[in-house]
């Protein structure tokens, strides 16, 4: 059982010294009520859980507060399209060191000399204002994860056993997803990005599974680059999962000898029909979770044919008939060759015609000596084929065996991984200008390839009773609220609030607005000013006239120089420099963003700048290949029209 160490850097926490701090196991970490039971919001819930932790002992005791940051916009919320989000006044990180970052990092992670690396992984929490910390800095942690004190974060990396880690993917995952739970994480995006020898897993996963890798831990569409959008993925989706292996077939074989015997080898191995696909990728995927690591393969080599006692000819007439169906086969390797051109072949040697219909009956997908003898039904044609495999090539000892014993196929790891990438560059990744099929493939894909930003939503809000109404005593109730600004602008998200219920609506909007302060920068002028959606006086008890769980629209002013921004002006609307939205060009700077494939956002693709009208534009979607620098100077398709067709310009 691997071991999880918490560490965390975090201020007013006090020093502990190694006889204190605890160890927890891996797999169980944030399981509930392990090492606590979290009832509040989230920010809350993290300050408790690092109480469990461990401060590093060269870290300072105060944090740099959020306008000495130089992270004080979040790229992460702009990409995903949380930019109307405020400024939060904390991050806090959650990083697994690999073994390489962690010997990187300037921070020194064991405690008070021990190495704690030997035992096990490490999760460092840290708040991410300090300039003292270089862990987060770092690229290669086996997870890292960065969350706003309002529950709204973002996954940036996982790296399992490929990357060198103690853990694969699923378990790095599960974990990841046990804190976000326990800790009543709000959303949380991931840009999918990973890749597998070559091949992107959102395409792979999407066509075989119907999502991506991560929709397993239900992480959907978020949003689209290039202006696709959730409707565009989902039938692109469903286009490609749908398309027929005979029609595909028919259109890439003439050109491709090879796509028949990756079919043919593992249609022999499933119980189903592969019809379509998705049919064909899923079976695949499948099959190289079962392969065992290690198998000696002498032990799984069927010599030939396994004769039943009933059987009319002897084995010598067999072995005899078998090793001219194989020579004929030889000769016209790779290909595929139609059970009757065999059959005529090897009349010339064996006059007996039932025992060489029984011998290619009992033949197919069968081991004699170095070689396997295929047989499939041609997809497009419905006549039984075969051919020869040499299997004394591989060098992979990953074998699979089919459930009749008499029929043992091989089946290597190297193969299966060999097949499956050559199946996705030939069928998605084809780059040849094809119709048809082939253009729906291509079309899809592109689609596919353009939805990298996934989100979750982990529905705490939703999961809290609605309707309660408050008890009269001190216990503490759920409220969601929100802001109305003076010009009826509705900030988001709602905020999860936790009050006793045995207070007045006056001391309601006290409570909320001491709770908005203390969450987002640039709000220590707020004022809330009266309540929206709730018809009650200054005096009554929320209890009497507030449901729990009720959402809440609180109207909001500014006074003293909290009310100011950089430009003077007092409206929380025109300070843009409260928002993540703020800093949203690729110049670090205002701008406007208006693509021909609709893109009115930054979706985190490479963009340009017209040098006329200042409108940014995908480098793509302006016919920019990404292996290009942008050039010094560019003018949009418009501008450029307008300078042609203006007539002081052309004299």
């Amino acid at each position: 059982m691997s071991q999880l160490e918490y560490l965390h850097s975090c201020n007013k926490r006090r020093k502990r010294s190694s006889a204190d701090q605890r160890v927890f196991r891996f797999k169980s970490f944030c399981e509930p009520g392990y090492p606590a039971q979290f009832d509040g919001p989230f920010w809350k819930n993290v300050r408790a859980l690092l109480e469990f932790g461990h401060m590093e002992s060269n870290l300072s005791n105060n944090e740099e507060p959020i306008e000495g940051s130089i992270y004080r916009y979040c790229r992460h919320c702009r990409y995903i399209g949380w930019g109307q989000h405020m400024i939060s006044n904390m991050k806090y990180h959650f990083v697994v060191p690999s073994k390489e970052t962690a010997a990187m990092a300037s921070t020194c992670l064991s405690c008070q000399g021990n190495n704690c690396c030997a035992d096990g992984t490490i999760l460092a929490a840290s708040c991410g204002a300090s300039k003292s910390s270089s862990l987060v800095e770092l690229e290669g942690h086996t997870l890292h994860g960065v969350f706003h004190c309002n529950g709204f974060g973002h996954l940036l990396c996982v790296n399992g056993l490929e990357m060198g880690s103690d853990l694969n993917g699923h378990q790095i995952m599960d974990f990841w997803d046990r804190i976000c739970t326990t800790l009543r994480a709000r959303k949380v995006s991931v840009t999918d990005i990973s890749q597998k020898k070559g091949m992107e897993l959102r395409l792979l996963h999407g066509l075989a599974y119907g999502g991506p890798w991560f929709s397993r831990w239900d992480y959907k569409f978020g949003r689209g680059s290039f202006g696709v959008t959730e409707s565009m993925y989902q039938k692109s989706i469903q286009a490609l999962q749908n398309i027929p292996l005979c029609l595909l077939f028919h259109h890439l074989s003439p050109s491709d000898n090879y796509l028949p015997i990756i079919f043919s080898r593992y249609q022999a191995l499933s119980e189903h029909s592969l019809i379509t696909l998705s049919d064909l990728f899923h079976f695949m995927l499948e099959l190289r979770s079962r392969l065992p690591k290690e198998t000696v393969p002498s032990e799984l080599f069927n010599p030939g044919i396994l004769l039943e006692t009933s059987c009319r000819w002897s084995p010598k007439r067999v072995e005899m008939a078998t090793r001219v169906i194989v020579e004929s086969l030889k000769r016209a390797d790779p290909k595929w060759v139609s059970r009757q051109e065999v059959r005529d072949a090897a009349r010339a040697y064996i006059g007996d015609t039932g025992l060489l219909d029984f011998v290619l009956k009992s033949l197919g997908n069968h081991v004699v000596g170095k070689y396997l003898v295929r047989r499939s039904l041609n997809p497009v044609t419905k006549v039984l084929e075969y051919c020869l495999e040499d299997i004394s090539l591989s060098h992979d000892h990953g074998l699979m065996m089919s459930e009749s014993k008499s029929n043992m196929i091989p089946v290597t790891r190297a193969q299966l991984a060999k097949d499956i990438l050559y199946l996705y560059k030939s069928t998605l990744r084809e780059k040849k200008p094809i119709s048809g099929q082939g253009s729906t493939i291509l079309i899809a894909s592109r689609v596919i390839l353009d939805t990298k930003h996934l989100t979750k939503d982990f529905n705490y809000h939703q999961n809290l009773p609605l309707g309660n109404k408050f008890s009269i005593g001190d216990e503490l109730v759920d409220l969601f609220c929100t802001l109305q600004l003076k010009d009826k602008q509705i900030m988001e998200p709602y905020e999860h609030v936790k009050v006793k219920g045995n207070i007045t609506i006056e001391e309601l909007k006290r409570e909320v607005e001491k709770w908005f302060k203390d969450m987002y920068w640039g709000l220590k002028g707020l004022v809330i000013q009266s309540i929206v959606n709730v018809n009650a006086n200054e005096t009554d008890f929320v209890c009497g006239v507030i449901e729990e769980a009720k959402d809440i629209i609180l109207e909001a002013g500014f006074i003293g120089d909290g009310s100011r921004n950089e430009n003077g002006n007092g409206s929380l609307m025109q300070g843009w420099n409260r928002y993540e939205l703020k800093n949203y060009s690729h110049n670090q700077g205002y701008g406007c963003i208006d693509c021909a494939c609709g893109t009115k956002e930054d979706d985190g693709e490479r963009m340009v700048a017209c040098d006329i009208c200042e409108v940014w534009q995908h480098t793509r979607c302006v016919r920019i290949p990404n292996n290009e620098e942008v050039p010094r100077i560019f003018f949009c398709d418009r501008c450029e029209q307008d300078i042609i067709l203006s007539p002081s310009l052309v004299m």
